[in-house]
Order: C-alpha cells, then sequence, then structure tokens
C-alpha cells in the first residue's frame, strides 16, 4: 500500500510543500474504492489477522457521531470505547469528538460498516491523516515498502525476529504487499483507458476561441491569452519543471459574467489553478477544482453566458450550413436525370470513401473537443446523395428477388425493423419463425473502399493458410474498423464467416480467441446475427462455455449476449443447453467463505461472471428461458452477485432480474433470497443505468404487499424520492415513478413519501412529461390521495387541474389511472369544486363511451364521489341518470 500511495495516488499539494489531501478525480477514488473493499471483506476472509493489533493506531478526524456505534462499544455523549482490547486491557477503537484511533483491520472493518454512505470520505481522511499506514501497522523497520522491497525481504526480516506474534505479522505483511500491487495494477489500467489532450489540440482550441472572442454580447468570450508568449519545441509553454507533471501551458480566459479565470491545461485535462500572484506575477500551481475534459466542457461550467452564446453560435452554424446546402428551387426530372448522370466516377469513389470513413472521423471527434462548430459536416446529407447515386445506377435494371423498391428505401425499412425487433421484448409463442429482413450485399460493380478489399484478401489467408499465417490474418483483420458497416459485410461477402465459425472448432486456443473478438464485434449488426445463426455459430459457442480457458468463456458469452436479440437465435441457445451453462459461469465465487464480497484477487472469475449475466439478460426476454434460468438454480448466483460492488457486473445482473421479476415466480424466490434489500442499496449508486433498472426491478416486484413492506423497511423510498428530481433521464424516470406508484398502494409508504415531500414533485411531474412517465406518476397520486391530508396538498400544489386536463387523452393505460386520481381528489368538496369548474365530470361522463370495459369501470367508480360531493349542475340534466343517482344517494358503481 506504501509504494500505491507514493506513486499513484494524486495529492493537492506540489512537490515539497506540505501533507495535501487527496485530489478529487476518478483514479483517487478508485483506489479509495478499492481499500474499502478490501478492508470490509478482511474480518471475514482473514478472521486470525483482523485480531493483530497495530504497533501505532491509525488516528483522524471522523464525521462520525457517537450515537452511530450500538452493541459492542461503551457510548456516552461524546466518546465510544469498543469491548475488544489489546492483551493490556486498551480498546481497538476510541473515539473522543472529533478524533478517532483504530489499532486492528477487524475494528476498521466494523466501522466501515456503521459508516454506510460516508465511508468514501472516512477513508479518504485516514489516508490523507496517515501517508504512512503500513510503518504504524508493521512498525516502522517496514516504513513504507519501498520500490524493490520483495516479498523475501519481508519474510527475511520477520525471520529475524523473536516476536511470538511474527507468523501473523508475516501474514499481514503478505497480504498488504499483495494489495499494495493490486492497488498499482488498478491504477495502471486506469490510467491506460483515459483519453489524454495534447498541445497540437490545445492549441487549436484556444485559437478558435479567439476567433469567436471580442467586445459585444454575441461572442463567447471577453479575451482568451496565453500567460507565456515562448512557445518550447514540443508545443508545451509550461516551464520544463511543470512539464513533468503533464502540465502545458496555462491561459487566462476573461468571461462576459465571471471574473478572469487562470486555467491550467494539461494531459490529463483543464482545471482552474490558483491564479497570479499579485507581487511577482507568478502562477499559483496548485489545482483549485475538478479537472474538466476539455476547455470548452471547463467554460461551460463556470460562464453561463459563454455557455448560452456556444449554443447560439452552433444554432447559427448549423443553420448556414443547412442554407448553403439547399438548393435553391427543385430541380425538373428532365434536368435531374442529366444531373445524376453527370457525375463522374471519380466524384462517386470519393463520396463513397467519405462513407466509408465515418468510423475514423468519429473516433477522431471523440478524441479532440468539438469546436470547430463550421467544419461538423452534415454526413447524412452526403450519404443521401451517395444513395440517391447509386438509385440512379442501377434503377433500370430489374432485381430478381427483391420488392420493387429502390436500394436505399429498402435500407431504410430494413434498419427500422430492426430496431423494432430489438426493442420488443419475445413474445410466448416461440414456434412461430421470425420475419427474415432482407439480405444486403454489396453490388459486384459498385465503387468500394480500399479496406474492403483488404479485409477479402485477410479472409483468404485464413482459408488456406497455415496455423501461424491464420493467427496473424486475424490479428491483423481487427485492426480494421470492425464496427464500421463496410467492414463487417465484407468479411461476410468472401465467406469469411463460415470460417471464423469453423476456427471455433479447432484445438488452437488463440485461432479461438482471435475469431471470438472478432464475432464479438461485428456480432452488433443484425443481419450478422442472423447469419451467425443460420451457419449455426450458436451451439459452437454454447460447446464453448465448457471451455477451462477463462478468456474464451468471457468471450464466447459476449458474443452471444450480441447475438441473442432475437427469438430464435433465444430457443437455439437453450435447445442446446446453454442456459444451463451461462448459470454456471455465475458462480464465480464458490469456494470462497463469503462468496457476497468480490475478491481482490479473481477478476478473471469475475469477468467470466459478468459475461455470463450479460448472456443471461440478453436470452430473459423469453419466457421458456426464465424458467431455464430459474430451473437451473439461477436466482441464488445472481443474488450473491447483487452484493458485489462492481457496477460493470450489478448492471446485467440486475437488468436479468428485472426481465424476470414479471414472472410471479421470480418474484417469489427474489423475496426468499432477500434481493430486494440490494436492489435499494443500489438505488444510491452514481450509475444511472443501474439505478433504472433497481427501480424497475422494484417496480415490477411491489405488486406483494410484503415486497412494498421490504423496500420501506430497508430505506428504499428517500432515494426513490430523491431521484424524482432529476428528470433528464426519461427511461429512468419512468422506472422511478413506477416504483413510487406501486410502493405507494401501502398506506405506510405514502405517509413516508408525503415526509420526503415527493407529492409535490410528483404533481410536477403532471406536465412536460411523456406518457410512459405520466401513467405511472398519475397512478402514484391516484393511491397517495386516498387520503385526506394528501388531497389537500394535490389541491394546493394545482394538482387538479393538469390531472382533469389529462382525461381527454387516448392512453387506456393513462386513462384508467387519471380517473381514479381524480374520483380520489372530488371527495374533497373544494377539490371538487375546481373539477366542476374545469368541466371535469362531462370529461368523465364522456368516457363511459370508450370501448375499453376497464376505462368505463374507472370512469364510473370516479363519477360516484363527483356526484356526491356536487349539487346539481343545469348543464347536466342532459345526463337524466345522474339527477336520479343524485336523489337516491347511490354508492355503487355504474
Amino acid at each position: 500500500m506504501g509504494v500505491a500511495l507514493t506513486k499513484s495516488v494524486q495529492w493537492t499539494t506540489a512537490v515539497g510543500f506540505g501533507t495535501g489531501t487527496l485530489e478529487i478525480t476518478p483514479l483517487n477514488e478508485a483506489i479509495l474504492k478499492e481499500i474499502i473493499m478490501f478492508v470490509e471483506s478482511f474480518i471475514y476472509k482473514h478472521p486470525q489477522e483482523a485480531k493483530y493489533v497495530f504497533v501505532e493506531p491509525l488516528e483522524w478526524k471522523t464525521n462520525l457521531d457517537p450515537s452511530a456505534f450500538e452493541s459492542g462499544y461503551v457510548v456516552s455523549a461524546t466518546t465510544v470505547k469498543s469491548e475488544e482490547a489489546d492483551k493490556n486491557g486498551q480498546p481497538l477503537l476510541f473515539l473522543s469528538v472529533p478524533q478517532i484511533k483504530i489499532r486492528s483491520f477487524g475494528q476498521l472493518s466494523c466501522l466501515l460498516f456503521i459508516a454506510k454512505d460516508t465511508k468514501l470520505k472516512e477513508t479518504q481522511a485516514c489516508i490523507e491523516a496517515n501517508r504512512n499506514p503500513v510503518a504504524k501497522i508493521l512498525g516502522m523497520d517496514y516504513n513504507t515498502m519501498k520500490e524493490g522491497s520483495s516479498v523475501l525481504n519481508i519474510l527475511d526480516k520477520i525471520t529475524k525476529e523473536d516476536d511470538p506474534e511474527s507468523e501473523i505479522k508475516m501474514k499481514m505483511a503478505l497480504l498488504l504487499e499483495e494489495l499494495d500491487l493490486h492497488l498499482l495494477n488498478c491504477s495502471l489500467k486506469h490510467t491506460s483507458l483515459e483519453i489524454r489532450l495534447n498541445p497540437v489540440t490545445i492549441k487549436k482550441d484556444i485559437e478558435l476561441l479567439k476567433h469567436f472572442s471580442g467586445q459585444g454580447e454575441q461572442t463567447v468570450l471577453e479575451s482568451i491569452e496565453y500567460t507565456s508568449d515562448y512557445e518550447f519545441s514540443n508545443g508545451c509553454r509550461a516551464p520544463p519543471w511543470r512539464q513533468l507533471h503533464g502540465e502545458i501551458c496555462y491561459v487566462l480566459v476573461k468571461p462576459h459574467d465571471v471574473e478572469t479565470l487562470c486555467i491550467t491545461c494539461c494531459a490529463e485535462g483543464v482545471f482552474l489553478n490558483g491564479g497570479k500572484t499579485d507581487d511577482e506575477g507568478e502562477i499559483n500551481y496548485e489545482r483549485k477544482g475538478a479537472i474538466y475534459k476539455d476547455l470548452v466542457t471547463f467554460l461551460k461550467q463556470k460562464s453561463a453566458k459563454f455557455s448560452e452564446n456556444m449554443s447560439k453560435q452552433t444554432r447559427l452554424t448549423e443553420n448556414q450550413q443547412k442554407l448553403k446546402d439547399q438548393p435553391k428551387k427543385a430541380p425538373k426530372k428532365e434536368e435531374a436525370d442529366a444531373l445524376h448522370k453527370s457525375i463522374t466516377s471519380s466524384n462517386k469513389s470519393k463520396l463513397e470513401n467519405n462513407k466509408i470513413n465515418l468510423g475514423k472521423n468519429q473516433m477522431t471527434k471523440r478524441l479532440e473537443p468539438n469546436l470547430n462548430l463550421k467544419t461538423t459536416v452534415d454526413f447524412k446529407i452526403r450519404k443521401i446523395s451517395v444513395r440517391d447515386t447509386q438509385e440512379k445506377k442501377h434503377g433500370g435494371r430489374p432485381e430478381k428477388s427483391t420488392p420493387p423498391v429502390s436500394p436505399g428505401r429498402a435500407q431504410l425499412v430494413h434498419k427500422n425493423a430492426d430496431k423494432t425487433e430489438e426493442v420488443t421484448s419475445e413474445s410466448s409463442s416461440e414456434s412461430e419463425e421470425d420475419e427474415e429482413p432482407t439480405d444486403h450485399r454489396q453490388e459486384a460493380n459498385a465503387d468500394l473502399p480500399s479496406e474492403y478489399w483488404q479485409i477479402q484478401k485477410l479472409v483468404k489467408y485464413l482459408k488456406g493458410g497455415n496455423q501461424t499465417a491464420t493467427v496473424i490474418a486475424l490479428c491483423s483483420m481487427r485492426d480494421f474498423n470492425l464496427a464500421q458497416e463496410t467492414c463487417q459485410l465484407a468479411i461476410r461477402d468472401v465467406g469469411g464467416l463460415e470460417v471464423l465459425i469453423n476456427l471455433l472448432d479447432t484445438d488452437e486456443v488463440k485461432c479461438k480467441i482471435g475469431s471470438l473478438k472478432i464475432l464479438k464485434e461485428i456480432s452488433y449488426n443484425p443481419q450478422i446475427r442472423r447469419n451467425i445463426v443460420d451457419l449455426g455459430g450458436l451451439p459452437v459457442m454454447v460447446k464453448i462455455l465448457d471451455s477451462p480457458h477463462k478468456i474464451l468463456k468471457c468471450l464466447a458469452a459476449e458474443t452471444i449476449a450480441n447475438v441473442a436479440k432475437f427469438r430464435r437465435a433465444r430457443r437455439v441457445v437453450r435447445h442446446h443447453g446453454g442456459i444451463t451453462k451461462l448459470v454456471a459461469l455465475l458462480d464465480c465465487a464458490q469456494n470462497s467463505a463469503e462468496p457476497a464480497q468480490a475478491s481482490l484477487y479473481d477478476e478473471r472469475d469475475v469477468e467470466v461472471a459478468r459475461c455470463g449475466a450479460l448472456a443471461l439478460w440478453s436470452c430473459s426476454k423469453s419466457y421458456a428461458n426464465k424458467e431455464a434460468i430459474r430451473k437451473a438454480g439461477g436466482i441464488p448466483l445472481l443474488a450473491q452477485l447483487l452484493k458485489t460492488s462492481h457496477e460493470n457486473m450489478l448492471i446485467p445482473v440486475v437488468g436479468t432480474l428485472q426481465e424476470c421479476a414479471s414472472e410471479e415466480s421470480y418474484r417469489a424466490a427474489i423475496k426468499a433470497e432477500r434481493i430486494i434489500e440490494n436492489l435499494v442499496k443500489n438505488l444510491n449508486s452514481e450509475n444511472e443505468q443501474l439505478q433504472e433498472h433497481c427501480a424497475m426491478a422494484i417496480y415490477q416486484c411491489a405488486e406483494d404487499e410484503e415486497t412494498r413492506d421490504l423496500v420501506r423497511l430497508h430505506g428504499g423510498l428517500k432515494p426513490l424520492a430523491s431521484l424524482l428530481n432529476n428528470t433528464d433521464n426519461k427511461e429512468r424516470l419512468a422506472a422511478v415513478t413506477g416504483a413510487i406508484w406501486k410502493c405507494s398502494i401501502s398506506k405506510e409508504n405514502v405517509t413516508k413519501f408525503r415526509e420526503y415531500r415527493a407529492i409535490e414533485t410528483l404533481v410536477g411531474l403532471l406536465t412536460d412529461q411523456p406518457e410512459e412517465v405520466l401513467v405511472n406518476v398519475v397512478g402514484a397520486l391516484g393511491e397517495c390521495c386516498q387520503e385526506y391530508e394528501n388531497r389537500v396538498l394535490v389541491r394546493k400544489c394545482g394538482g387538479i387541474q393538469p390531472l382533469v386536463n389529462l382525461l381527454v387523452g387516448i392512453n387506456q393505460a393513462l386513462l384508467v389511472n387519471v380517473t381514479k386520481a381524480v374520483g380520489a381528489c372530488a371527495v374533497e368538496p373544494e377539490s371538487m369544486m375546481i373539477i366542476d369548474r374545469l368541466d371535469g365530470v362531462r370529461l368523465l361522463w364522456s368516457l363511459l363511451k370508450n370501448p375499453h370495459p376497464d376505462v368505463k369501470a374507472s370512469a364510473a367508480w370516479a363519477l360516484c364521489p363527483c356526484i356526491q360531493n356536487a349539487k346539481i349542475n343545469k348543464d347536466w340534466i342532459e345526463m337524466p341518470w345522474i339527477k336520479c343517482f343524485h336523489e337516491k344517494d347511490c354508492t355503487g358503481s355504474f
């Protein structure tokens, strides 16, 4: 842990000045989370070592209150002592607000469980206050476990000691050494994934911003300039001793609405520094805030005026580009024909090359900030031009197997059909075969890019080469942009798919790995998926799931996850025993004493389980596959994986549970396996996709009263209420409102939602939201308004009018819920007056003619309180049954 804290962790203070604090960076957060995972699992993975007493206590300032400590501690108003003590009777944990001292890993582990949501801050405070924790744990002889120290050196030190606890001390030293190596590996992986800025990119950004800067309200900035005019040969303007820290240059920026900002541009990103000193004009290099990915993102966060003018400039540039590309007058048919004929083959080739290189252009855009507004070419217009050219080229030739539509139109219809197929879940009628989409083949005489022919040459090497040539050809093929459709179809058109699938049947592991890596990339294409199934690729991949090589298992499972997006593929996986084998991949911690926590040292096992969960997620859209997963014992294994802290693992696990929770047998099993507790826990995650799937799973399960109580008891109502405030992600908002709706069926939960002010937020969501959100919002309000206090609250928040306005909709589910909500509000006389004034009774009466029986019944029930709590209006005479109903004081439905 010493080398990792010295070399990997990023501190705020410049080298040689003070102790400093941890910077707020993704790398630091990742390292802290790994340390937390190690400490939390220590108490049950290493129970003997957890009792080892540190040579010196770890001491820091804590934010924990003494009241947070319960059994096992002696608690007073300002102090806490652990009942567990060393051989001298000294407590292993002592808290005297705000200072805390801990002398064992067992107490450190307990403290993190007590800290709950603040465990990250506590760990950060501990690391900042104890820069050399290894020396305090094992003694000064170990110091910081300097670089170059080895396990043999540690063993040599311990064997020379006469301490009777030397064996435990040796184990502690080895565990800390392994943790140190693990943290270094994590930081290396994290650093390798970062996209780093360079002097050329930053210079382009600054020059472009200068072009749009100056006096006037329409400019994005007042001024932007370097702090130094001297530029080194490498393009940097920072002093050489600062370039060692990755810094490139320093910029003074004057926005329209804030003071002048002194900004550091470095390889890691852009951040605000301490500015220039008044005396000597030197720059205070210390960072004063978060790191942003580029200059534009930084300025958008710091200046509202910059963000506004930048958006205006973007729209202006786009409009100018559209006007420039739009023809002044539509040409006549004869002129258009002449224009098509006049296009030379070189021009068509140029346009086609532009189309093929889209993938490379997109990669460049991702690496560089999108500042050059005028050069953002509308690629769709060029694509349509190429397509129209090809249509004219082949328009006079009849096609035998295709309908009489243009190739461009057929392609559009095909893509829409594929998109629909991906979104909709599989029906229970699995014997019904899917409609096969139009099979696209490259025209024999079409102008194709060089990549197309190069890939076809590589496929020929795959067919006829020896093992070495095959491996080289596979590696070379992966150098192409396989996400590009032209490259994908080039592999297929020359018979490459058959070769790649045949390679999966060989005994050469390297060939299998190379083949699966290519199939995984190209199987995102819906046409390729179907071709893989037609060629019998899925049974071979299912067979590979039994391989002893973990990397093969991962690649096979990921490819199955991509292919099993349509009904026939999912059926093939099940018929060949793939569901049972995929469930077996989930058991990544069968020999662990506590499988709930992911080990620091089984990353490959965790990856295998993640890929298995990903494939099960795709397969779980079928009812038969859901049953197969349950019978194979998938629910307990999914419950175990749900306790891990790996977000990339949690998303497919929760996604699978969400799909399966639509079945009653799964809901009972989810309750029995205590999965609700972990779903609630992950609602507090920062990952929006994970939050969405957890909320959707709760929505599916909360039909059961006991499940609704469990959500409340585990503290799930508060995060659900807080997520209502984030309305940008509509998919997540629909899931959250759905969970709140189902939880609101219980009165105790409604009381909690009122306490968390969720009802006021729900009223605010009655307008400007998609129907899938409105159905859930109105359903939740309908349940909440069964209580008098909530009816008054909805009326005071102005919720009656938007509810009545929704009565004119056509969505049947929405109408059922809104009539129930309006009927609940009509019980209160003051709300009934508003409903009457808004002509709500007439709208409810009109819904009795709705063809859907549920809408009719709900509208009838809603009319009952309306009639009971309102005087007969003269306009109601047209409804003769209402007067009769009111006079008889009926309370039944119609």
